[in-house]
């Protein structure tokens, strides 16, 4: 069955509401069998009402005992001063920008020298974002940022094309990356990483108070919005 951008991201009974920021002014993603809605690639960060609650120097191996779903997906090194945190969507056409035009160099320039570590923290602004995520996080830990930027550097075609099956795309995309069949639909039907997926966004929204994305917080400061390398580096101390 096709996602679509009108289902509930929900959880535990609750719903994860979108916001929509633009001439349709903000749209509520409810259960519904209708047809998908034209895509209008969502900027503005979602409201969360009523929800209980790796190329280069890649993150570590966890535990055999920790639930690998769960890490925390990260590039670079550990031990690098200045750690950047981004809250970002799968289908945020502003976070695939700042992915295409501005992390190559930042991976350059910051990561590889080990003057950076940068933490994804998944933002997903509607189903079909909560989807993709889910099935980024089944991936072993090395491949989730190759997967993520091959996710981004594609966006159009799994996400905004015209008469898409998104399930078919994203599938298309796992196995491009070596997941099998099984993995990918065991991926999209845990609903246990759903709910913490969600659990997740509600808290990083609750802490650093989020309203879009791509976000950005360096040293406990927030910063919102994409931006080309030479704006992102002046918020790298001593880069």
């Amino acid at each position: 069955m096709p996602l679509t951008r009108r289902s509930n991201l929900s959880l535990a009974g609750g719903v994860l509401t979108v916001g929509v920021l633009g001439s349709l002014g903000w749209r509520e993603l409810r259960a519904s069998p209708a047809a998908e809605l034209p895509v209008q690639p969502p900027a503005q960060a979602p409201s969360v009402q009523a929800i209980s609650a790796q190329t280069p120097s890649a993150t570590p191996a966890a535990a055999q005992t920790e639930d690998q779903r769960e890490t925390t997906r990260s590039v670079g090194s550990p031990s690098a001063k200045v750690t950047v945190n981004e809250f970002f969507s799968l289908t945020c056409t502003h976070c695939a920008a700042f992915s295409r035009e501005t992390m190559p160099q930042v991976e350059k320039d910051l990561i590889q020298p080990g003057k950076v570590r940068f933490v994804y923290h998944d933002f997903p602004l509607d189903q079909v974002a909560l989807a993709a995520a889910m099935i980024a996080r089944y991936l072993p830990p090395e491949r989730y940022y190759p997967f993520v930027t091959a996710l981004f550097a594609n966006q159009d075609r799994w996400a905004f094309a015209r008469g898409i099956n998104t399930t078919d795309e994203l599938w298309k995309m796992a196995a491009l990356a070596g997941m099998s069949r099984p993995t990918f639909d065991q991926a999209l039907a845990d609903n246990d990483l759903k709910s913490w997926i969600l659990q997740q966004q509600q808290a990083d929204q609750d802490r650093w108070k989020i309203d879009s994305t791509p976000s950005f917080v360096i040293n406990s400061q927030k910063y919102a919005g994409e931006m080309d390398y030479d704006a992102f580096r002046k918020l790298i101390p001593d880069a």
